[in-house]
C-alpha cells in the first residue's frame, strides 16, 4: 500500500512555472506506475490525466501539456515530480498524485483514474491571467 503526499502548489501568473512533488511511503515506489491528475474544483468536473511515468521511466502526457510539463521520478527519494512551465489559466486545478501497482502506460488514453489504486489528497494550483 502506498501513502502519497503532494506539495508545491500555490499561485503563479500566466506564463510562469511551478514544480509539484509527491512523496510516497509504505510501498516499493520504484515498481509503481505513477501519474499526475488534475480536477477543477467545480460541480460535475472529473479528474483529467495530465502525465504519467512507468517504472521503466517512459513518460506520457496529455496533449494540452506536451512541451510544457515534465514528469520525472527519483526512486532513491520515493518522489514523483511534475515541472510545469508556460502555465496557462486553464491549468489551474487541484493536482493529484496517484500510483498504479499493476498498470503500464502506453499512451495518454491509459491515464484512467480507475487504473490507479492509491491517491494523494492533492495540491491546489492557481494561475492568474
Amino acid at each position: 500500500q502506498a501513502h502519497l503526499v503532494e506539495s508545491g502548489g500555490g499561485s503563479v501568473q500566466a506564463g510562469g512555472s511551478m514544480t509539484l512533488s509527491c512523496v510516497s511511503s509504505g510501498s516499493i515506489f520504484s515498481r509503481y506506475t505513477m501519474g499526475w491528475f488534475r480536477r477543477v474544483q467545480a460541480p460535475g468536473t472529473e479528474h483529467e490525466g495530465v502525465a504519467g511515468i512507468n517504472s521503466d521511466g517512459t513518460t506520457i502526457y496529455t496533449d494540452s501539456v506536451k512541451g510544457r510539463f515534465t514528469i520525472s521520478r527519483d526512486n532513491a527519494k520515493n518522489t514523483l515530480i511534475l515541472q510545469m512551465t508556460s502555465l496557462k489559466p486553464e491549468d489551474a486545478a487541484k493536482y493529484y498524485c496517484a500510483a498504479a501497482p499493476r498498470w503500464y502506460l502506453r499512451g495518454p488514453q491509459d491515464l484512467k483514474i480507475s487504473s490507479f489504486d492509491y491517491w494523494g489528497r492533492g495540491t491546489q494550483v492557481t494561475v492568474s491571467s
